[in-house]
C-alpha cells in the first residue's frame, strides 16, 4: 500500500524559553535564532507509522510538506529515516495560510499524487495546536478520517486502528483510502541512520507552485484563509505578595478570612 504523510516544520520546542520570539505586527511565531527548526512531534510519529506498515507490507512513502525553502531540511531528515521521496509546497501565494487554506493546498497536492491508500498525519503541530489540518484534507478529499490514534495495522483492504479515548481506546476497521492522525502513544520514532542520510543527500526534492497544483488563487495563503488572529503576543505574569499578620494562627487565619472577604474572593 502506498502511503503519504504529511509534514510541518516548526521551531525547536526544545529551544530555551528565553528564545521564544513572536512578530506582533505580522502575528507570526518567529523561529529561534541560532537554532534549527524540526520536523513536528506528532509527524515524526507518523512517519515511523507509515514506515512500520512499509516494512510489513511493502509499498511506497511519500512525504508532503508545504513551507518556505527551509522546509525541505524536514523532507530531508523524513527521507534519511526511510520515507521514499519527498515534496515541497511553495508558492508566495501560500504565504499566512490557516488551518484552511493549508489543507487545501495539501489536498491538492495530494490528488496530484494520485496514488495512495492511506494518508498518515500527526495528530496536532507544536506551534498552533490546533489539530484541524488533517480533518481539513479527508473532508476536502471526501475521505473517511479517524483521529488521535495510537496504533495503525494493515489487514488486507482494511486499515485497523485504535483510537485513543479518555478512558481506554476503541478499535476501528476503516476501508482505504482514508486519513488517520497519528498520536505519539503509537511509537518511538527511528533515528536516521548514516546510510540514509548520504541517501537522502542525493536525492532531488521537487517543488510544486500554485501553478503546478492548478489551485484556486481564492483558497490559498491568506486569501482562502477562513480564521483570523487578531492578536498575538507573549503574556506577562505579575503577582502581588501580601502578608496577613496575627498575634496567633487563629488570628491570622481571621484576619485572612477578612481580607478575602474585602477583595471578593469569598
Amino acid at each position: 500500500m502506498d502511503i503519504i504523510v504529511t509534514l510541518k516544520q516548526v521551531p525547536d520546542p526544545e529551544a530555551p524559553k528565553e528564545t521564544f520570539r513572536i512578530d506582533e505586527s505580522g502575528m507570526k511565531i518567529l523561529n529561534p535564532p541560532n537554532i534549527d527548526p524540526v520536523i513536528n512531534g506528532y509527524d515524526e510519529n507518523a512517519i515511523e507509522a507509515a514506515l512500520q506498515l512499509k516494512e510489513a507490507a511493502g509499498g511506497k512513502v511519500v512525504a508532503v510538506s508545504m513551507g518556505e525553502t527551509g522546509a525541505t531540511r524536514a523532507l530531508k531528515q523524513a527521507m534519511a529515516m526511510g520515507v521514499d521521496e519527498g515534496i515541497l509546497l511553495q508558492d508566495e501565494s501560500f504565504a499566512d495560510a490557516d488551518a484552511a487554506s493549508t489543507a487545501y493546498v495539501l489536498a491538492r497536492a495530494i490528488e496530484k499524487i494520485g496514488s495512495y491508500g492511506l494518508i498518515l498525519c500527526g495528530r496536532q503541530a507544536s506551534d498552533w495546536d490546533q489539530s484541524q489540518v488533517p480533518s481539513g484534507i479527508a473532508e476536502l478529499l471526501g475521505l473517511p478520517s479517524v483521529t488521535a490514534v495510537q496504533k495503525v495495522a494493515l489487514q488486507g483492504d482494511t486499515v485497523r486502528v485504535e483510537r485513543i479515548l479518555e478512558d481506554g481506546y476503541e478499535v476501528l476497521d476503516i476501508h482505504g483510502p482514508c486519513v488517520v492522525t497519528v498520536s505519539n502513544e503509537a511509537n518511538k520514532p527511528r533515528y536516521p541512520t548514516l546510510k540514509g542520510i548520504m541517501t537522502a543527500g542525493k536525492k532531488q526534492i521537487p517543488v510544486w507552485d500554485a501553478a503546478e497544483l492548478g489551485v484556486d488563487a481564492a483558497q490559498v495563503g491568506s486569501a482562502g484563509a477562513l480564521t483570523r488572529v487578531s492578536k498575538l503576543y507573549v503574556p506577562s505574569f505579575d503577582g502581588d505578595c501580601e502578608f496577613i499578620a496575627g498575634e496567633t494562627p487563629e488570628e491570622m487565619g481571621a484576619n485572612l478570612a477578612l481580607r478575602l472577604r474585602e477583595l471578593k474572593i469569598i
